[in-house]
């Protein structure tokens, strides 16, 4: 008989034969190796997750997900990989407003046949990269898949109500910084689909953009340390692409944006492979997504306390990319002429 236990994996057992309440089990065990915070005042087991959002503070909340050969393919990423970058791909939209995580909720869609040690390895993904920016695995929900792995992320995170970033109250003027490089997960993906995870782990100068690819990381600290000082009057995640970014800034702030394409922090690893595969890299950069930077609207006397609220966030960095324009068009500035700003990425297609 094989035995489900929630601390032995038979190799060949799979999700199905598990069962959805061995299945729980499992993510108990797996997910009680770090304490619950004292906000989760009930988590996994019950109907629902009970929470209390600290004194004065709001409750800020935002889902996302990852579908099998949308999102990920399996065949290049571990099971351990897809469940950290959809912790950090939702967390990201919390850094974005500035809020501190507290709780996600994840909602896995698993293929019958899905191998009950790669079911561990996700969860455990997913523990692992929830606990590291604070947050507990509250719940959640398990359902069987008639095609690939999906993982449904449900994050929650709390914020001072007058301390939370949005993507409008920019104004004409204010400057656009963009933190860290560009790129990188663009050029990641793209080497993967044309060689292959074996081939592209080869070449060292991508190694870095396969990890921004298959493990992105959001960028909590500085998210709260920019909303802390409220040195921004607008933010985004680049989950889009930068052009998104810059586009539904401007749009929501009702606003036009400038973005100067000599000033745009492409990653270098990713600007070679953009260049040996016959792409401009300052276009394929700015339309990729997945970086999961930020980009801020920052008003020019807010500048001084921008700066020091990025030095304190751990060794990031801000570029100075352009500015939100009165004019509403939306506009790339080159050395000898403008273009339109280009369209972000989108899973639709």
């Amino acid at each position: 008989m094989t035995d489900f236990s929630p601390n032995t994996t038979d190799r060949a057992a799979t999700v199905s034969s598990a069962g959805e309440r061995a299945l729980i089990q499992r993510i108990r065990a797996r997910s009680g190796t770090s304490p619950r915070a004292p906000w989760v005042t009930l988590g996994i087991g019950d109907d629902g997750s009970v929470m209390a959002v600290p004194r004065g503070e709001v409750l800020v909340s935002s889902v996302d997900a990852l579908v099998e050969d949308v999102h990920f393919r399996l065949d290049w990423s571990t099971p351990h990989s897809v469940g950290r970058k959809a912790i950090a791909v939702s967390l990201s939209d919390l850094a974005a407003m500035g809020a501190a995580p507290r709780a996600v909720l994840v909602s896995l869609t698993l293929p019958a046949g899905f191998p009950l040690a790669d079911f561990d390895a996700l969860v455990d993904g997913l523990v692992e990269e929830a606990g590291r920016h604070g947050a507990t695995l509250a719940g959640g929900n398990i359902a069987t898949s008639p095609g690939g792995l999906a993982v449904h992320v449900t994050s929650l995170g709390s914020a001072h109500p007058r301390r939370i970033l949005t993507r409008a109250g920019g104004r004409p003027g204010d400057e656009l910084f963009v933190t860290g490089t560009i790129g990188a997960a663009t050029a990641g993906l793209g080497a993967l689909m044309q060689a292959g995870p074996a081939g592209t782990r080869a070449i060292a100068d991508l190694a870095e953009c396969l990890a921004r690819y298959e493990t992105p990381s959001p960028l909590i600290r500085c998210g709260q340390r920019v909303a802390g000082q409220r040195a921004a009057s607008a933010c985004m995640d680049l989950s889009d692409g930068l052009a998104d970014a810059a586009r539904q800034i401007a749009q929501a702030s009702g606003m036009g944006a400038c973005l100067d394409a000599a000033q745009l922090p492409v990653h270098p690893g990713a600007r070679r492979w953009f260049e040996a595969a016959g792409l401009d890299p300052v276009a394929a950069a700015l339309s990729g997504g997945e970086d999961y930077e930020l980009l801020f609207a920052v008003p020019r006397r807010r500048r001084r306390g921008f700066f020091a609220a990025i030095a304190r966030s751990g060794g990031i960095s801000a570029t100075r990319i352009g500015e939100l324009t009165t004019a509403p068009a939306l506009v790339l500035r080159q050395s000898d002429h403008n273009l339109e700003l280009p369209a972000g990425y989108s899973h639709l297609g």
